[in-house]
């Protein structure tokens, strides 16, 4: 028989007929080594029969071709073994099913306790001296954005990269996982640095200004009583409010001691 004729025997098209020889599971018993055309007999429609359920089963391509000379009480065999794997799937999934919502709560309640935890921290925070911000700046783009934060924390159900250190306000915020040394890495060029000042708002207006689409480190140096979550905060704050609000950027803030009791900044570009 023709591959036309096999495949309206078979009720399939050719190509699957030419898919089963590519993979090796049903040869065609002649090929005619002039015009290429293929030929099978009758009898082949049953392996047909039986790669195709198996194939339908979920069975591989190698579990297939291990099966191919397999008898009919084999094949019931293996459609058994199969069935338990699937049951076996479909139990885990109806125990996920069960634990979801339970998990669920408790992530809501997990991230409404840090939301607690550092407002708290921020309301104790007073950035007046240090950034020369007032009240409503410090509540509306500082506190108001950790709000926002956790609203999108809570919509997203995922505190996996949520990190004390910073915030989202309309841009990527991604405080560094492990501590990077900045003025030794190769990958920053160091933009603006600044030593000895007493707070920040003393060279905050002398900050070159952040460009859109571009990846930025801020490290400080700084006596213990600055080394609060607060002063990253605001410190981030007050760079996407005054100088990079509304385009895509990376801000990471490191705010680690002093080691000669002055305090000190580095302004880093990701090369």
């Amino acid at each position: 028989m023709t591959i036309k004729e096999f495949a309206r025997l078979c009720g399939c098209n050719p190509q699957t007929l030419r898919y089963y020889d590519r993979m090796e599971l049903l040869k065609p018993v002649k090929v005619d080594s002039w015009t290429g055309y293929r030929y099978y007999e009758e009898e082949q429609a049953l392996d047909f029969v039986k790669i195709k359920n198996l194939q339908t089963a979920g069975f591989t391509i190698e579990e297939i071709r291990g099966l191919a000379d397999a008898s009919n009480e084999e094949i019931y065999s293996a459609f058994e073994e199969k069935i338990k794997e699937a049951e076996s799937r479909l139990r885990n999934i109806k125990r996920i099913q069960q634990s979801y919502q339970y998990e669920m709560t408790t992530m809501e309640k997990r991230i409404e306790t840090w939301r607690e935890q550092i407002t708290k921290t921020l309301m104790e925070y007073d950035p007046t001296e240090e950034f020369g911000v007032d009240k409503e700046f410090y509540e509306d783009k500082v506190i108001g954005n950790v709000n926002a934060f956790f609203d999108d924390l809570i919509r997203k159900k995922d505190d996996a990269n949520f990190s004390l250190t910073g915030y989202p306000d309309g841009e990527e915020l991604e405080p560094e996982e492990e501590e990077i040394d900045f003025l030794k890495d190769p990958h920053y060029e160091m933009l603006y640095e600044v030593h000895g000042w007493e707070h920040v708002k003393d060279f905050l207006g002398e900050m070159p200004r952040l460009e859109s689409n571009t990846e930025y480190a801020l490290l400080f140096k700084v006596n213990e009583e600055k080394r609060k979550t607060g002063f990253a905060n605001t410190m981030l704050g007050v760079l996407l409010a005054k100088y990079a609000r509304g385009e895509n950027r990376k801000l990471g803030c490191n705010v680690t001691d002093t080691e000669d009791g002055e305090n000190h900044f580095w302004l880093f570009k990701a090369k």
